[in-house]
């Protein structure tokens, strides 16, 4: 499937090598394309890892074993494949992972826990052990690559490699944080919505990290949206090799934690949308702000309400400033709300104040902002003070005609 690239697309930034991070990518002929497909990560011993999973139980054994692994806090490698997702593949699943899992651990003389496997794409098809294995091997033997490389091979119907980076300052060290992801389609806020890694050559303690990592997922990852479905496979995993040399982190009393949560959520929120950006078949990335709610959660649930809306999205698409469909979404979000004193707006024009259209209300500026390609939704509940930012795009017949072909 040749899939022309994202009006919204961004270009892929210039992330510094980190140190105890080694790249490297082969093909594993998971899928028939002429492509990568197979994505390895060495990483330096002693690293601690964090990680934020799918809650879909009908997920894959990756995320299951990912999960335990994860509790443990440790890691040496990280072999992501693309093409086959390996979910709802029962025991043989398992088996291909468990294998390579094992061929990765024998390699570096670790244990087999501390090799994180992902895979995703077509669901229900066991992937091939032979080519798990020979896959493998070769990718072990592969020249380190770029980070951009590296992204591009765990996409699948990406238009894009999607990375980002940030700096922070522990002590007298300056760490770097940088991110790959990959992600277009069956995206929807549930712990993690796609497959996203996060390295770092700052020393953090794994609770910690794990602390910062749960946190910046509340505000990013679990606030974007394309199309409400969660897959079986979303993970996302923050990895520290200790080598900048700080002192490491363990709590929020320690000096520079608050500047490396900070990158790290920046990271997050970098990612998040771009991921949005690349939302299949999209043409305009909506951001929508709820604020009046009576809690931050109520304005979360509510902005995804609106943000899910396959009506609010195609009116969108069309560029019609049509906010009944928002009051519509409000609505049935299961929230508190009360219809005479909602306001709504887009690109900062009021078009209905406290429950009435505005009397002065001009559509121009409104069709104006929604001729662009980056489109805002305002919603005042005039309940409280929660308050909440959702990022979205716009449903087209893009989106129908990649999922009605994805797997060819």
């Amino acid at each position: 499937m040749d899939l022309e690239r994202s009006p919204l697309a961004l270009p892929f930034p210039e992330i510094p090598s980190i140190d105890g991070v080694t790249l490297r990518v082969a093909r594993a002929h998971y899928k028939s394309w002429d492509r990568c497909d197979l994505t390895y990560v060495e990483l330096a011993e002693g690293t601690t890892v964090a990680g934020v999973f799918t809650k879909n139980v009908c997920c894959s054994s990756e995320v299951e074993l990912g999960r335990e692994q994860a509790r443990l806090g440790r890691a040496r490698a990280l072999v992501v494949n693309a093409g086959n997702s390996n979910a709802f593949t029962g025991y043989r699943g398992r088996e291909a992972v468990e294998q390579i899992m094992a061929q990765v651990a024998a390699h570096l003389e670790c244990l087999p826990s501390d090799v994180f496997v992902s895979s995703t794409g077509v669901i229900g098809v066991p992937l091939p052990k032979d080519k798990a294995r020979d896959g493998v091997a070769s990718v072990l033997q592969a020249p380190a690559c770029s980070w951009e490389k590296a992204t591009a091979t765990i996409g699948t119907t990406d238009t894009f490699p999607k990375g980002a980076v940030a700096q922070a300052v522990i002590g007298d060290r300056t760490v770097t944080i940088g991110g790959i992801i990959k992600g277009s389609g069956m995206i929807a806020p549930d712990m993690a919505t796609m497959l996203g890694y996060i390295f770092t050559d700052a020393a953090v303690e794994p609770g910690f990290l794990q602390q910062c990592l749960s946190a910046a997922n509340e505000s990013t990852f679990s606030c974007i949206t394309v199309d409400s479905d969660t897959s079986t496979s979303d993970t996302v995993l923050a990895f520290a090799t200790g080598k900048a040399g700080n002192t490491p982190l363990a709590s929020f009393e320690d000096a520079g934690s608050d500047a490396f949560a900070a990158a790290l959520q920046d990271v997050c929120k970098r990612l998040g949308m771009l991921v949005v950006r690349d939302g299949e078949g999209a043409q305009k990335l909506i951001e929508v702000q709820v604020s009046g709610a009576v809690s931050n959660d109520s304005a979360r649930r509510i902005g995804l309400a609106i943000a899910n809306s396959p009506l609010v999205k195609t009116a969108i698409a069309g560029e019609d400033a049509n906010w009944g469909r928002v009051v519509m979404a409000v609505g049935k979000a299961g929230e508190p709300a009360d219809r005479d004193k909602l306001s709504i707006g887009f690109g900062g024009v009021w078009a209905a104040k406290e429950g009435l259209p505005l009397a002065d209300y001009d559509e121009a500026p409104v069709a104006a902002h929604l001729k662009g390609r980056e489109i805002g939704i305002e919603v005042d509940l005039g309940l409280g003070e929660g308050r909440a930012t959702v990022w979205t795009c716009d449903l087209t017949h893009g989106y129908i005609a990649i999922n009605a072909d994805y797997r060819s």
